[in-house]
């Protein structure tokens, strides 16, 4: 094959878009021309000490390629040669990007030494692993966060999702189960940043350093102001290199994506770019295999699991939003964010009645904590049904038994709360993680009325029951000399 059959030109450019023309073949009755490139296949362009992929996405005609660019295309013009990478974009994974910051196509941003020459590379392109029987041994993911461990326990192996609106405390969260898992974690991290801020990427490098836990951890970014080629990508460059270290090495990978909607929000641009008619409130029509091909590859193989904590953006608090349905079909525990708790000084914000997981069951958690966590919704379900009686009428107007229950619900809903280590800087409160037995008796107390004296206080922003009781008896001794 001539150097120019398998090589293209640049023929038109619309921003990320970029269509490619390939040559047909001389006429020579013993030789084929070549095939096109087929879709998800990279393509290369070299320009001014720069190199920039083109990724397939339609072939137009016998000879002639739609691709999205996963970089800038600031600089290209028609005309310019394309050659051919001979399959899709081809990422470096192992031990070589422990501890480094990289982007969409696996090169460092982290000004760091260049990765070695040897360091082995995946296609960002894998089909999902076959479905296999479970070997019965589900091992929980115990995170020290009081409300996800009593009410959303997370699974090894399993995908988690926090689902909330702007400001409702999302990446904190996220933040928190970082800085809870990864330090007692003995397998290794992935961070994959998806249309995140540049600010947010320097903070988590920092915190990693900083943490000790850099050595086990790849952050992998594609920042909101790259293109939505690189933003659509990089999960999947993400998830390449964590199933490179279950398959190849047989560790456990935790993997965290912040934001998983700017995933879809990307493809949705691409999808718009490439003249393709929406679908339902204007997003791509591939949402749903979009969503599909990223999350079925999040799995368990052998003895090594792929564990994913996603947070996930819901536009306009609108939680039937087609993208966070079809991401929330895929995952074993929902963690939902609450604004109108976050109004209410609840941190976290997540709402225990809307939260949820597969996980809770008699079979995996036992039935106590099972008990536990049905009382305590049950108790906070019934509060939030008269909370328009009471802001009509006052408390003062429900029955005796209502009274004690909506009492030993806001009671709950303070016990629930907690400080963050990655908070302390901007609330003066050194952060707590708390047992799940703690966090199980602490709230089968409440339940039985032992703290039914307390203040309300006494229990707001607090680790285990211990230290709220001596919270409440410190009051008490202030209080006769008050």
């Amino acid at each position: 094959m001539n150097q120019s059959d398998d090589n293209g030109r640049i023929v038109a450019i619309r921003g990320a878009v970029v269509d490619v023309a390939f040559e047909a073949a001389p006429p020579d009755p013993g030789q084929a021309p070549p095939p096109l490139p087929a879709i998800n296949d990279a393509l290369e362009i070299r320009l001014d000490n720069r190199r920039i992929l083109l990724e397939v996405q339609a072939q137009l005609d016998r000879r002639t390629v739609r691709t999205i660019a996963l970089q800038a295309t600031t600089g290209l013009r028609r005309g310019w040669p394309v050659s051919r990478v001979g399959g899709p974009v081809q990422v470096p994974v192992g031990e070589a990007v422990l501890g480094r910051l990289l982007n969409v196509t696996g090169e460092i941003g982290d000004h760091g030494a260049p990765l070695p020459a040897d360091a082995p590379r995946r296609p960002i392109h894998a089909p999902t692993p076959p479905m296999r029987l479970g070997d019965g041994d589900t091992r929980l993911f115990r995170t020290g966060i009081k409300v996800i461990d009593l009410l959303a326990p997370l699974v090894q192996g399993g995908k988690a999702a926090m689902f909330g609106g702007a400001g409702v405390g999302k990446t904190v969260l996220v933040m928190e189960l970082i800085h809870a898992m990864v330090s007692g974690y003995d397998g290794i991290s992935v961070f994959s940043g998806v249309g995140e801020r540049s600010r947010e990427g320097h903070e988590m490098l920092l915190d990693m350093t900083n943490a000790g836990v850099l050595d086990r951890t790849v952050l992998v970014y594609g920042q909101m102001n790259e293109p939505p080629g690189a933003r659509w990508r990089v999960p999947m460059t993400a998830l390449t290199m964590a199933e490179h270290f279950r398959d190849a090495e047989g560790r456990n990978v935790l993997l965290l994506m912040d934001n998983v909607f700017r995933f879809v929000q990307a493809g949705s641009e691409v999808s718009g770019l490439l003249g393709r008619l929406p679908s339902r409130v204007g997003y791509q029509p591939t949402l749903a295999t979009e969503v599909a091909d990223l999350q079925e590859r999040i799995a368990s193989v052998g003895t090594a699991s792929v564990t994913a904590i996603e947070a996930v953006y819901v536009p306009a608090d609108d939680f039937t939003d087609p993208a966070v349905t079809a991401i929330a079909a895929h995952v074993d525990s929902m963690v939902v964010l609450s604004r109108a708790m976050a109004a209410d000084g609840m941190y976290p914000a997540v709402d225990p009645i809307a939260s949820s997981s597969v996980m809770l069951d008699p079979l995996v958690v036992g039935p106590d904590h099972v008990a536990v966590a049905n009382e305590v919704r049950r108790a906070i379900e019934h509060y939030r049904e008269l909370q328009d009686v009471i802001s009509l009428l006052g408390m003062e107007e429900l029955g005796a038994e209502d009274r004690r229950m909506v009492e030993r619900a806001r009671r709950l809903q303070r016990f629930l709360t907690q400080p963050f280590t990655v908070t302390e800087a901007f609330t003066g409160i050194p952060g707590r993680s708390v047992a799940l037995d703690d966090t199980i008796a602490g709230c089968r107390a409440i339940l039985d009325g032992e703290t039914d004296d307390w203040d309300e206080g006494s229990l707001y922003i607090v680790g285990t029951l211990d230290e709220a009781r001596a919270r409440e008896e410190a009051a008490r001794k202030e209080r006769p000399a008050a």
